[in-house]
């Protein structure tokens, strides 16, 4: 059977549509558009002979959202990526961002220890010295042991059954807004059994290591087996995680097996779950008290490539006394762990030099995002605090109980200096 993917290539009309949208084609000529490296490269690939270039493709696939003949070439770029020959030094350090499972496993029983390493600008400098991390690049805390045991031993109360995908983000650093969430769901009738903290695979995907990120999803799809066999949604807060079950996984990896397609089908991304509930008349619209705030919203790129409108953006505009200021801007330029790479840092920033501006322009008491390397990237390159837009609604409802450390923030800050 041919692969649908490199099938879509024969739609390729060399409009350059696709070159106009690229953000990182935009700001350096170290990449030559998503047109070049993609559909036009892909007919001459043959083994390794793939050109570095595609190297500096992000990832953010806004070529494949603006496409009008439907050309898979962000995933024909990702997938041209994990074809190119590495160095060691190369290899461990793209190892070291693709397992963040590992990697935060294992710095999660000393979590002080890795945080003060991480913050310490000799140890970044060594850092990237050595592995090529970025010693400016917004690496988040890890949260205390205890915060993380609470979050996963939290039992599910009574109501409609659904299955909280955290993903290691919310896991290993931000497990606040996984009690959050649940706690929103729970106040809308919803009962969320939260599932094992582990890795979607999307940044082994992005890092080259295609088979670490099948197993990764393979495991997933076995574990929520038995709920998604009865009907039950599985919600993601961490739009990465979303995209990944939904459809990278099929449409990069290329796996096409029955646990992982129905797991695909029944993947929500959890502000988009929720704005469902509300246009069924199911959420607890009444329930949600003004709240002043100047709120500046970004939907970030893995969040556009889900095709569902502004899910975050309209259930914002339900809580009173919120001052909204949408993007008009299209990527904060981190994209996962692309950002986060020495030579890609200052392209990066470049990136998303244009929201900044716009954060500054706007004068937001916070800016909300969907993604978590989204929000390191703003308050890190802005100095704004970002949260989830599912952290406004659980204020908004007078919840309590979860609470985001302030050194969280005042670490992201503290890396630009």
């Amino acid at each position: 059977m041919r692969d649908e993917v490199v099938a879509s290539t024969d739609g390729c009309v060399k409009c350059t549509i696709c070159e106009q949208a690229c953000p990182v084609a935009a700001v350096t000529d170290l990449f030559p558009g998503p047109k070049y490296v993609g559909p036009q490269a892909e007919r001459f690939r043959h083994g390794d002979s793939v050109d570095r270039s595609v190297e500096y493709c992000s990832g953010c696939g806004a070529c494949s959202v603006v496409c009008p003949q439907g050309v898979a070439v962000a995933e024909l770029n990702i997938r041209a990526r994990a074809q190119i020959p590495r160095s060691r030094r190369e290899t461990l350090r793209n190892l070291a961002l693709g397992d963040t499972e590992s990697v935060a496993r294992l710095a999660g029983l000393v979590p002080g220890v890795a945080n003060a390493l991480l913050g310490n600008r000799a140890v970044r400098r060594v850092a990237q010295w050595l592995a090529g991390v970025h010693r400016l690049a917004p690496l988040p805390a890890f949260a205390p042991r205890r915060s993380v045991r609470s979050f996963w031993t939290k039992s599910p109360g009574e109501g409609v059954p659904v299955v909280y995908f955290p993903g290691c983000s919310t896991s290993w650093y931000e497990p606040w807004l996984g009690e959050m969430v649940v706690a929103v769901l729970e106040r809308n009738g919803i009962s969320a059994q939260i599932a094992a903290g582990r890795c979607c695979g999307l940044p082994a995907q992005s890092n080259g290591f295609f088979g670490l990120a099948a197993r990764r999803v393979a495991r997933i799809a076995k574990e929520l087996g038995a709920p998604v066999a009865k009907g039950t949604p599985v919600l993601a807060s961490s739009t990465s995680c979303a995209l990944m079950l939904m459809s990278e996984a099929k449409d990069v990896l290329g796996i096409e097996s029955d646990p992982v397609l129905r797991l695909a089908e029944a993947t929500w991304d959890v502000s988009e779950f929720l704005l469902d509930l509300h246009r069924q008349g199911r959420l607890d619209q009444k329930g949600l008290s003004p709240i002043s705030r100047r709120v500046y919203y970004h939907p970030p790129c893995q969040q556009r490539r889900h095709l569902s409108g502004r899910p975050a953006l309209e259930l914002l505009a339900l809580i009173p006394g919120v001052e909204i200021i949408e993007s008009t801007q299209y990527c904060c330029g981190i994209a996962g762990t692309y950002g986060l790479k020495a030579e890609k840092y200052e392209v990066a920033m470049e990136v998303g030099r244009g929201l900044f501006s716009e954060i500054a322009d706007s004068s937001p008491e916070v800016v909300a995002c969907d993604s978590e390397t989204c929000r390191w990237q703003i308050t890190h390159a802005s100095g704004v605090p970002s949260v989830h837009p599912v952290e406004l609604l659980y204020e908004s409802y007078g919840l309590s109980g979860a609470r985001r450390p302030l050194r969280q923030d005042a670490k992201r800050k503290s890396a630009r200096r």
